[in-house]
């Protein structure tokens, strides 16, 4: 059985390049070409996961996240982008999206983003009796996809725990601080 996979670009050549780099890996790929077009394939089918585009006419890749989020939709999703900066992941986190790819990705780099998200989301984590660093970013990202913070937040810390030069783990902790930062601001008043 082939796993659904879709991909949301307003570029034609994009979601071929996306489709060639993802083709024989036992997936069933779906393409829309718009946020709107998405939000009908995933009231379609459910999708084991989403390759979303950031900046797309219409609606955008942070908007048609939200609105999933808003209907129930929980497709885990990475976002390619050219705009990979720091507030941008903070929102794509916010969202429960913790994948962020630079644009163009490599075939290899696609393919392992989807890989590590089938990981944390289609098969159970994988627990061969030691949980090392590797298993507690997992499961952080698996609980920030979730939306669950406070579970996210004591992986991370676990992991750093192990290795502490882990920068996969350093950096996942950093944005997850000025998340706090600013939810904190925003409860006492200032600026979210």
């Amino acid at each position: 059985m082939s796993i659904p996979i879709l991909i949301v670009d307003d570029e034609p050549n994009v979601r071929l390049m996306y489709r060639a780099a993802l083709a024989g890996q036992g997936y069933e790929l779906f393409e829309t070409a718009s946020g709107d077009a998405a939000l009908a394939a995933c009231e379609e089918r459910t999708h084991a996961a989403a390759i979303l585009d950031l900046r797309m006419p219409g609606m955008d890749g942070f908007e048609l996240l939200e609105t999933m989020q808003a209907r129930g939709i929980t497709t885990p999703a990475v976002f390619v982008s050219a705009f990979g900066d720091v507030p941008n992941a903070v929102r794509a986190m916010k969202l429960g999206a913790i994948d962020f790819l630079p644009k163009p990705p490599t075939p290899d780099q696609l393919r392992e983003v989807v890989r590590d998200i089938l990981s944390r989301h289609v098969q159970p984590l994988s627990f061969s009796g030691v949980k090392d660093c590797d298993y507690y970013l997992r499961a952080a990202k698996r609980a920030i996809n979730l939306r669950d913070f406070d579970a996210a937040n004591k992986h991370v810390i676990k992991a750093l725990d192990l290795d502490s030069s882990s920068l996969q783990a350093i950096h996942l902790a950093g944005v997850m601080l000025e998340m706090r930062e600013e939810h904190e601001d925003a409860i006492r008043g200032g600026t979210p």
